[in-house]
């Protein structure tokens, strides 16, 4: 596969990333690194012609990569600062890990899809972007590179796993998507005493959050 980001696809993505500006999704910060990621990478070529238009598309492993106003809408909820601690649940086709590696974080995400695992640990080499990545169960995060400052999930889970709430930093805040079905975004927030304060924050749609590996 030859890796090509023409001038025709920058302009493309310059205005994806001017009409999500528009929406209010996002501020310039997470607008201008979407900005310098060539999401037609994350498709297989004969699709590339669907890469900035703002939708999920399918992907390996009967999994989609999200819409763009999803990934802008995500990535501005969580606040991230450089060199925080990101956990991504989820790496998917990578395109997510991508944003959030050119947001300067140190990335740790979770694939459970073999197939998509290997995808995306590809693609981030390809784009020189480092990150922590591992082939296993979601729901139980990354125990043993804990705490994180910010968990990010780009899978709808049914219930928020105890295993992730617990992996949080006190101040850290998640972003996870909640519902069997039809899906709420919801923000978490862990309060130096321990607790959680969470917030509803709108509909979501999302594939499901699977346990265990493929």
């Amino acid at each position: 596969m030859k890796f090509i980001d023409s001038s025709i696809h920058q302009g493309q993505r310059a205005i994806l990333c001017n009409a999500l500006k528009d929406k209010g999704l996002a501020g310039p910060v997470v607008l201008n690194a979407m900005n310098k990621i060539p999401r037609h990478w994350f498709l297989e070529s004969g699709f590339h012609q669907h890469a900035y238009q703002d939708k999920a598309f399918p992907i390996a492993a009967d999994q989609t990569i999200s819409h763009p106003s999803t990934v802008a809408w995500q990535s501005e909820l969580l606040e991230v600062e450089p060199g925080m601690k990101v956990l991504e649940i989820g790496t998917g086709s990578g395109y997510q890990a991508a944003v959030l590696c050119e947001l300067g974080v140190k990335l740790f995400t979770i694939e459970r899809q073999k197939e998509l695992f290997d995808f995306s640990k590809g693609m981030l080499d390809t784009l020189g972007y480092r990150a922590e990545m591992k082939y296993g169960d979601g729901f139980k995060g990354m125990p043993v590179f804990a705490p994180f400052d910010r968990i990010i999930v780009t899978c709808g889970a049914p219930y928020v796993p105890k295993a992730l709430l617990g992996q949080l930093v006190p101040g850290g805040i998640m972003i996870i998507p909640v519902g069997e079905g039809s899906q709420k975004m919801v923000r978490i927030k862990k309060k130096a005493d321990g607790t959680f304060v969470q917030k509803v924050l709108g509909d979501a749609a999302f594939v499901p959050m699977l346990k265990d590996r493929e």
